[in-house]
């Protein structure tokens, strides 16, 4: 039996590509970092509802979707 591939929260769960949370990299680094840019952004609920169930909590869904999402949302 394999063991679960670990998430790497440094990576957005949804594409793979590099989230830029800046909470991982203050712990990764030690580094102060300004506050990130998820905490003004909203997340809709079905966009959150695509995210492995290994990775909530876990890694940040990156700008990239976000702003994909939010465009295939609009009227």
């Amino acid at each position: 039996m394999n063991a679960p591939t670990p998430v790497d929260p440094t990576r957005c769960p949804l594409c793979g590509a590099d989230n830029r949370c800046a909470m991982e990299l203050e712990r990764a680094t030690g580094q102060p970092q300004p506050p990130c840019w998820c905490t003004t952004t909203t997340f809709a609920p079905d966009l959150l509802a695509r995210l492995p169930d290994a990775a909530r909590d876990q890694a940040c869904i990156c700008a990239a979707c976000v702003a994909a999402h939010q465009d295939t949302a609009r009227p």
